[in-house]
């Protein structure tokens, strides 16, 4: 039986208010009733207003919108201003009645059966690749006067799983998110069912509170006074994260900025790692401090900020007559994967009253594992971090935080006060509508899927998860280590990013100059496109300075074991035999 045939049948249009009985559950005769009031208005309806009030008889709303569905080309009759159901040319409300169901059961049915299970089965291929004049060919992006039928919908869905890259499958190794958390994908899914915008306690009360407990032990978790005191908030994206600290940054220094803008200012600079994010410049361009305010400091020969240099840079911005504005350090960089000195990046902070920006976005989710936070000693001293728990806890695009240890300055930062959303003279404590404190107004409940898996596995079931994918980076790098024609680019990984060259047999017996780092930089990208066409995995690669392009692999799906570390391995080497 279809879940919509157990419920009582309404109209599109019109209600009618029913008191739940003192049990709190519809009895039979109130629903009786409801449907002998209903019935009763629709039969007196006149004809000229029909589609205004269709017949809730089961049979007649089903039928009529059966039509809607499936007879997308009846031709409109403007013969006079009376709307009729005949003359709606294809209309659907956008309302799951009844004969919806069947059709949305079937949409996810697809979606378990190619997306969920064959698409992340490992003897499928992680992407079926076309060239885009190709793929314009395969593919209907055509939009239409007149709406497609649901066979047509369904195979569209089909073919859309088919032609998308298996970002869920376990040879995808190619960014800093990957893998179907099953709880997460859950929550995903029901939080778009209830279609939620988290601005205002009355129209998310629940996800409101959510935020605020996971958000609250996410801060405790950082190591943030008293216990995770402070304030926080889903974003998204770590990038938008990043700017947020930007802004709380500009205003904790500056509160007039907030009205006056950097008008007549001295020059406020940013500091970060020549690693870092490339949000932290770009952020610092979209909000006008310019990117020539953005200082890149020299990292060391394993990826970490050079605190030498930061102070360098600190001394000539004071002696020309600059401000010192915020630190924004990196804990587990985008290629390396280095964390830089918190403790003494700290340090520093204090000693010129600069704001400290953790951009742990990638490795904050090693603050899970007692073995492993240590990693990120020293995030305690920080006055804001980005932790993105779709990264390294492999929760579902997107799920960013920005956290910070200050309780008011998100909301003195950002608040517009807007009367027709934040009104003061709700019925409610309206320190509950938290949307004014950020920069959107509409915001999704991205809370919910990563709330929904931390109660399904706890927070011992997030730290084997994260043990697991070190585990596996450490196996890897030594089995890199120990195979002939792989070469390490660091020699000692802290995260789970893994770089390194893979030197074809072609070139092994080359004298290592100029003529050999130019064919050696070709061999990655020739390797990744053969990969791809191939569908066999997905793994990136990018130069880094002086250095030719070597492979990057990101590792942060638990599911994976040593066998797929042999796999890769031995993959790479196949496809690179014949350079």
């Amino acid at each position: 039986m279809l879940a919509s045939e157990t419920f009582p049948a309404h109209r599109f249009k019109e209600s009618i208010f029913k008191p739940y009985s003192a049990n709190g559950a519809a009895s039979v005769d109130d629903l009786a009733s409801v449907n002998k009031t209903l019935t009763s208005a629709a039969t007196t309806s006149s004809s000229s207003d029909t589609h205004a009030a269709i017949d809730i008889a089961p049979s007649v709303e089903f039928e009529t919108t059966r039509k809607m569905l499936t007879n997308n080309s009846c031709s409109s009759n403007n013969n006079n201003n009376n709307e009729t159901t005949d003359d709606m040319s294809g209309f659907v409300a956008s309302h799951p009645a009844a004969p919806f169901e069947g059709f949305i059961r079937a949409c996810v049915d697809e979606i378990i059966k190619l997306a969920v299970f064959q698409g992340t089965n490992r003897s499928s291929k992680v992407v079926e690749w076309h060239e885009p004049a190709e793929l314009r060919q395969l593919f209907d992006f055509q939009l239409r006067d007149k709406g497609e039928s649901q066979d047509k919908l369904r195979e569209l869905l089909r073919e859309t799983i088919r032609f998308s890259v298996k970002t869920g499958h376990p040879y995808f190794i190619n960014q800093l998110y990957s893998g179907v958390d099953p709880y997460a994908l859950v929550g995903q899914w029901l939080t778009d069912a209830l279609n939620p915008s988290v601005y205002t306690y009355e129209v998310a009360p629940l996800f409101t509170l959510m935020e605020e407990q996971v958000l609250a032990e996410m801060r405790r978790i950082v190591g943030f006074p008293n216990g995770g005191e402070g304030d926080g908030i889903f974003c998204p994206g770590g990038s938008i994260a990043n700017g947020y600290a930007i802004s709380c940054a500009r205003y904790k220094h500056a509160p007039e900025s907030k009205k006056n803008g950097l008008f007549h200012a001295k020059p406020l600079i940013i500091f970060t790692s020549e690693d870092a994010h490339y949000s932290v410049e770009k952020l610092a361009m979209f909000m006008g401090f310019g990117s020539d305010h953005v200082i890149k400091i020299a990292t060391n020969e394993v990826g970490k900020m050079r605190l030498s240099n930061l102070e360098e840079q600190i001394q000539r911005c004071l002696d020309n007559g600059w401000q010192p504005l915020m630190v924004s350090a990196t804990a587990g960089t985008t290629v390396l994967g280095a964390f830089d000195d918190l403790v003494g990046i700290g340090e520093l902070c204090r000693k010129h009253n600069m704001w400290m920006h953790v951009d742990a976005a990638w490795g904050g989710g090693a603050l899970m594992s007692k073995k492993y936070r240590h990693l990120l000693n020293g995030i305690e001293m920080a006055d804001s971090v980005t932790w993105n728990p779709h990264k390294l806890l492999a929760a579902s695009q997107q799920c960013s935080t920005f956290l910070t240890r200050h309780q008011l300055v998100l909301g003195q930062c950002h608040s517009t006060n807007a009367a027709y959303l934040f009104q003061k003279d709700k019925f409610y404590d309206t320190s509950f509508d938290t949307g004014d404190k950020h920069i959107q107004c509409g915001r999704r409940a991205d809370v919910f899927k990563f709330w929904f898996m931390w109660k399904a596995k706890g927070s011992l079931g997030l730290e084997a998860h994260v043990e697991k994918v070190f585990r596996m980076a450490e196996f890897f790098t030594a089995k890199v280590r120990e195979r002939a024609g792989f070469e390490l680019v660091l020699e000692s990984p802290e995260c789970t990013n893994i770089s390194f060259w893979y030197v074809p047999t072609s070139l092994r017996q080359m004298e290592r100059n100029p003529e050999f780092y130019d064919k050696l930089h070709k061999v990655a990208p020739k390797v990744k496109e053969m990969m791809i066409k191939k569908g066999s995995m997905m793994i990136t690669y990018q130069p880094l300075r002086q250095l030719p392009n070597f492979f990057r692999l990101v590792l942060q799906n638990s599911c994976l074991e040593e066998s797929d570390m042999i796999y890769f391995l031995d993959e790479i080497e196949s496809l690179a035999k014949s350079l």
